[in-house]
C-alpha cells in the first residue's frame, strides 16, 4: 500500500463517518434550535428541557436511519477488505 492508497482509504473513512453521523447530528441540531427558540420566547431556562428532547430526537433518528448507516459502513468495510485481498484498479 502506498501513500495514495492510504489517503484514499482515509478519505473514504471520513466520508463514511460524516454520512453515518449526519442523521443524528441533524436531528439534534434541529431540535436544539426549536428548544432554544422556545426557551427564548417563554423565558423558561430549565436545563433538562434542552437534553431530553435532543436525546429522544437522536434515538428516533438512529432508529429511522439505522439501515442507511449500516449500508454505509458495510460498503466501506467491503472496500477495505477488497483492498486487503488485492488491489482494485
Amino acid at each position: 500500500m502506498n501513500e495514495v492508497d492510504a489517503l484514499d482509504l482515509m478519505r473514504m473513512a471520513l466520508a463514511t463517518v460524516l454520512l453515518a453521523s449526519a442523521p443524528a447530528v441533524g436531528a439534534a441540531m434541529l431540535v436544539g434550535v426549536v428548544v432554544a427558540l422556545f426557551q427564548a420566547l417563554t423565558q423558561i431556562q430549565e436545563a433538562t428541557l434542552t437534553f431530553v428532547p435532543k436525546i429522544i430526537a437522536v434515538f428516533v433518528a438512529m432508529m429511522i436511519s439505522g439501515s442507511f448507516i449500516g449500508a454505509q459502513v458495510y460498503t466501506f468495510s467491503e472496500h477495505v477488505y477488497g483492498r486487503i485481498a488485492g488491489p482494485t484498479k
